[in-house]
């Protein structure tokens, strides 16, 4: 089940005061309805009251309230799938679009976050670290194909001995580091997202599920105690959404992520860990991630679990993860920890489309939704005011069901990863 708060998150104990919404009572009418406040939807919301839309956002929760405001929040380019799925799926000159739209991506975060004055600690600079030669290979094929195929020259090889000098841990030994990429604090950022939405005049409603909605001209979104009529609907509730669009949840499976945030450093000890202050990842399967907060924390994350977020059980497996990358950090303690689910999807390539005409959908980001998420967003509207061949590309990327329906699909995923686990030991 699904957590009814992010409590215990070191975001939700360092975000910036956010003004409650409260939630729908009676029937409004709107020119887009948007289902999901995490930073899909409150961008979606912004990019189309930008440009003069009437727009209502629906939350069940708060806003933030989902992965968006738990997550490891590195933003990176590319999707989960990888630039060699995206080419097989739709071919070299398509592939090359996602691509220059995820890069986008990590270029409108920090307009942004400069056109609001959105205050969420945005760093740049994001590595993908290797553990094996195979992953230096990797690492030094990447960089190479993207230059000559994508012509993405913000990448820059790192080696071992220079690696040392960056990062505390003898646990890796090459690196590839991205200069667009980045890091920030999620929550806030999506509350800022929020914020400036209302500076267009867009309502938020929160506390407010949509239960259904019914197609047409007019679509009726429907709530426990209101109607809102809106002539296109974007639902960006991900995992979320269940019975409000069925047809949706047979591509995506929630998986559930455990971070922790350490107590605080300190500058010296904190710098001393990553000199670059830049996001770290790892290149296993069942990957390690971690970064630096603006408190001198170090916030890691990365394990996968089947069984609920029980914050002593998230803290002390993922110590144990965390001190075999630092084993100088055995004696600072862990001031939070807690957990939350994704969506992926069965390729990891993100679900865009249309469940009607007037009626867009966004999930299946995979981990890769910081960036992206909000790019999505930006999409979207795009299309809905009349230009939407960017979100036709991604639109085009085919999906499966995943296998054994409801029932049988979550233990057929255990074992999958298992599999990967046991990949990534060789």
């Amino acid at each position: 089940m699904l957590s009814p708060s992010t409590t215990g998150s070191y975001y939700e104990a360092t975000a910036r005061p956010a003004v409650p919404h409260a939630p729908l009572a009676g029937s409004i009418d709107c020119d887009v309805c948007i289902v999901g406040g995490g930073i899909a939807g409150c961008s979606a919301a912004l990019h189309l009251a930008e440009r003069g839309f009437e727009v209502v956002l629906l939350e069940e929760h708060r806003i933030g309230w989902g992965a968006s405001g738990r997550s490891g929040a590195q933003a990176l380019a590319g999707t989960a799938a990888g630039q060699d799925t995206i080419e097989r799926l739709l071919g070299r000159a398509a592939a090359r679009t996602v691509w220059d739209v995820t890069v986008e991506a990590l270029e409108l975060i920090p307009a942004l976050i400069q056109r609001y004055g959105i205050d969420c600690n945005w760093v740049s600079g994001q590595m993908q670290v290797a553990i094996k030669p195979r992953h230096v290979r990797e690492l030094r094929e990447l960089k190479e194909s993207l230059a000559r195929d994508y012509d993405y020259h913000s990448t820059r090889f790192i080696g071992r001995e220079e690696l040392a000098l960056l990062l505390a841990s003898s646990r890796y030994i090459a690196a590839l580091y991205d200069s667009k990429g980045g890091h920030l604090h999620p929550l806030n950022y999506t509350l800022g997202l929020a914020r400036a939405l209302e500076l267009w005049n867009g309502r938020i409603f929160e506390g407010t599920r949509a239960l259904e909605f019914t197609p047409g001209a007019i679509v009726q979104v429907h709530t426990a105690k209101g109607l809102v009529r809106c002539r296109q609907l974007v639902l960006c509730g991900n995992v979320s959404l269940g019975a409000t669009a069925p047809e949706l949840s047979s591509k995506i499976m929630s998986v559930g992520t455990c971070v922790v945030a350490t107590a605080s450093l300190g500058p010296e000890r904190a710098s001393g860990l990553i000199a670059n202050n830049a996001g770290v990842s790892d290149m296993n399967w069942v990957l390690d991630y971690f970064r630096l907060t603006a408190d001198h924390r170090l916030l890691f994350g990365g394990r996968v679990t089947y069984s609920g977020f029980d914050p002593a059980r998230i803290a002390a497996s993922t110590r144990h993860r965390l001190t075999a990358v630092f084993p100088q950090l055995s004696d600072v303690a862990i001031d939070y920890a807690w957990g939350g689910y994704l969506d992926i999807t069965r390729n990891r390539a993100p679900h865009f489309g249309r469940l009607a005409p007037n009626v867009y959908f966004l999930q299946g980001f995979s981990g890769h939704g910081i960036a992206l998420a909000g790019m999505g967003g930006k999409l979207i509207a795009e299309a809905i005011a009349g230009t939407a061949e960017r979100f036709d590309v991604f639109a085009r990327i085919p999906h499966r069901d995943f296998p054994g329906g409801l029932a049988l699909r979550r233990p057929a995923l255990v074992l999958a990863m298992l599999y990967y686990r046991l990949r990534d030991l060789l």
